[in-house]
């Protein structure tokens, strides 16, 4: 039931401040139910695998997930994610711990600066977008350094997602916000789609290895994809810069909590 419930709550930051809430899957599961790092990494990232999919699947129905794009991320994603399977596996839990910590903070840091723009663009990226919409056909006019840039963020993604057990939303997210011209329901569905994508080559990698508790995973993964169903029925009625903020302070708090449990 903890397991179940953790999961529940898992879902619902995922559907309320995008991919990049997976990234509390494993501090969940090692605060909740007293297990390391490399134990709750492939719990978690099937969970958030699973309840991206979800997402995803929705996005798709929508119309609104840049799947071309999405293919391109995740390609170079699989390929990365058994490595970083295989060095979670061989990894002191103490300096995955830190590692894993010192991420949370990034993200933290970062969220809680953009939490006041939700626009997309150069005016807030500092960037200019190099894949931009044509607006007759609908799809991307795509570029050297567009498809250079989305690769690899996915790759980058895919290595964290083996590592650490996150989706890589907190990766793909920013990418997407500086290199398109997106609107961000379309950003965190696409975003979703590459992490479903990738979770199953980590997770695969993962239970290959026999890594997973199964009799955890699964609970806490259900979980997940309810939590999501809920999510995304209150996610457009609350304001997004507050929840951004607030899930960026909740992160550095847990952030701050693996650094003490590891010294």
């Amino acid at each position: 039931m903890m397991g179940l419930g953790l999961g529940v709550l898992v879902g619902v930051i995922m559907a309320l401040t995008g991919a990049g809430g997976g990234i509390l899957a494993v501090p969940l599961l090692i605060f909740g139910l007293g297990i390391s790092v490399s134990q709750a990494a492939p719990i978690g990232l099937l969970a958030v695998g699973m309840a991206a999919a979800l997402g995803a699947a929705l996005g798709l129905k929508e119309g609104i997930v840049r799947y071309k794009a999405a293919t391109l991320m995740a390609g170079t994603g699989i390929i990365l994610a058994p490595i970083g399977v295989w060095g979670a596996h061989h990894a002191d839990n103490r300096w995955m711990s830190l590692l894993f910590a010192c991420v949370m903070l990034w993200v933290a840091f970062r969220t809680y600066r953009r939490a006041g723009s939700q626009s997309v663009g150069a005016s807030d990226t500092g960037c200019g977008p190099p894949c931009m919409i044509n607006q007759q056909t609908g799809r991307f006019a795509w570029t050297w350094r567009c498809a250079r840039a989305l690769s690899s963020s996915g790759a980058l993604a895919g290595l964290l997602s083996g590592l650490l057990g996150v989706g890589g939303g907190f990766v793909m997210v920013p990418v997407l916000k500086c290199f398109t011209d997106l609107p961000m329901q379309s950003i965190i569905a696409t975003s979703l789609a590459v992490i479903a994508l990738v979770s199953v080559s980590a997770v695969t990698a993962g239970a290959m290895a026999g890594t997973i508790d199964w009799s955890v995973a699964w609970p806490f993964a259900s979980g997940a994809l309810a939590g999501m169903l809920v999510g995304r029925r209150v996610a457009t009625r609350v304001a997004g810069p507050q929840l951004q903020r607030g899930f960026a302070v909740v992160a550095a708090v847990v952030a701050l909590g693996l650094i003490i449990k590891a010294l």
